[in-house]
């Protein structure tokens, strides 16, 4: 290293982006505890083991090609560029059997960075979780998860979540911290499966009017969600880049380099996020628990909404602008989820296309109309943020990356049976045989206390 400030520099570098990731992790713990709350009883361990076990899944996909996937296709490939557009050989750098992989001793960053863009991937397919508790097939989920947490994602990141994205310089979109890029495409994603696996049993009388299937543990459930508030914190900060310099494209640039950058390199301000996070949390928890009317389960998640919902221009809106933004997308995701619902019979067993995919898209557009005139990237050519570039990526990526491919796969894995449980697994819960066993070792305990010493 040239100088102690540069050596401070990138051991602060290495730290910001280590201390995200143990940060991010309390957003999957939360996960984990909101869903298992909110299934059956004779649910909880397949619910558990379903969502748990996308880590080591998506960990190794995300390794092998979902993070070189990221570096490879800003350009499209084929929009804007080739593969790699605009550096092909930082894309071959992180091809697995790349040297770029292993660990080294001259590079501090790209190990952390890598595990924070996983922890996204975790976060993607966590969504998807939720939505789909009590009745899908394990292997069909973890064929999700790895769709979304390594492919689709991955994808949807590289065109809107890059530098050097297609969508951020021939749309203009901005999406500092992922309405769309990371919620609507789950959302979407979730919703695809939905539709394909239908509701629980019970969920729908014989006249269509739907049930309310209470969570077995509501206080569990607002615990998780207040752990993936905690969460978040490491998700927004990880969104940033810290004291960065920003590069050349073409040998043309405007920026300067700054103490912190978006992923799009433009300037921003952790204090900034600290009190926008809170003031569309803020706006969030109110709407919901006024929309309502008090109910808990609606209240923690509307805080989760207007985070969500103000997520695309938090690093460039007026908190009183967050505040209503959050309010005003809690509002929008809770009447279209319970519109959907008895439309559609769509059984969204946790509110998560709601809370993340409805609140998501809205997020993404009403930045549009917001920021509208704001540069999407310091890079000249780039375009402006506009309401039809916003609304433009906010549909790639709910339907056109999120829904389409989620339902088609999903269709197939229905026709070959795959998809769903049986109907006789789901009456007696999918933790049956763990339950026989374990009342088997019971019975035995009981037994073996009887027998003469």
């Amino acid at each position: 290293m040239d100088t102690d400030v540069a050596a401070i520099t990138v051991i602060f570098t290495e730290f910001y982006y280590w201390i995200t990731v143990a940060l991010m992790f309390l957003i999957h713990i939360g996960f984990c505890m909101y869903e298992v709350g909110a299934s059956r009883r004779k649910n909880h361990m397949h619910t558990l083991m379903k969502n748990s076990m996308l880590i080591p899944l998506v960990t190794v996909t995300w390794f092998f090609f979902g993070w070189w996937i990221y570096w490879a296709f800003p350009g499209g490939p084929g929009i804007t560029g080739g593969l790699g557009h605009p550096i092909p050989d930082v894309a071959t750098s992180y091809l697995p059997w790349n040297e770029g992989m292993g660990p080294r001793l001259d590079d501090r960053i790209s190990g952390v960075f890598w595990a924070a863009f996983l922890l996204f991937s975790w976060t993607a397919a966590s969504i998807v979780s939720g939505a789909v508790i009590e009745r899908i097939r394990s292997f069909a989920f973890w064929l999700f998860a790895i769709l979304i947490g390594s492919v689709t994602w991955s994808i949807d990141a590289a065109w809107g979540w890059h530098y050097s994205g297609w969508m951020v310089e021939l749309l203009g979109y901005h999406d500092a911290y992922a309405s769309g890029v990371i919620h609507a495409i789950a959302g979407g994603t979730a919703l695809g499966i939905l539709v394909v696996l239908g509701p629980r049993l019970g969920k729908f009388a014989a006249d269509g009017t739907p049930r309310d299937i209470v969570p077995h543990n509501p206080w569990l459930v607002c615990i998780g969600l207040f752990l993936i508030y905690t969460g978040f914190w490491g998700f927004y900060v990880a969104c940033n880049v810290p004291l960065a310099t920003v590069g050349f494209i073409d040998g043309q640039i405007t920026g300067v380099t700054q103490t912190a950058t978006t992923i799009y390199m433009t300037p921003t301000t952790l204090g900034a996020i600290t009190v926008n996070f809170l003031m569309s949390l803020s706006g969030g928890m109110l709407a919901g628990y006024t929309v309502s009317r008090g109910n808990a389960f609606w209240t923690y998640s509307g805080g989760l909404a207007g985070i969500i919902a103000a997520s695309a221009g938090n690093d460039i809106y007026h908190p009183i602008q967050a505040l209503i933004i959050g309010g005003i997308g809690t509002v929008f995701m809770y009447k279209l989820h319970f519109w959907v619902e008895r439309r559609f019979k769509v059984d969204d067993a946790v509110g998560a296309v709601a809370v993340h995919g409805y609140a998501g898209f809205f997020g993404v557009v009403i930045a549009g109309f917001v920021l509208w005139g704001n540069p999407s990237s310091p890079y000249e050519g780039f375009a402006e943020i506009t309401p039809w570039g916003q609304f433009a990526g906010a549909m790639i990526m709910f339907w056109g990356l999120g829904f389409i491919p989620a339902w088609i796969i999903a269709k197939f894995l229905a026709g070959a049976n795959l998809l769903r449980i049986p109907r006789e697994i789901e009456l007696l819960g999918l933790d049956f045989g763990s339950n026989q066993e374990a009342e088997a070792a019971r019975q035995d305990v009981i037994a073996a206390e009887k027998q003469p010493a």
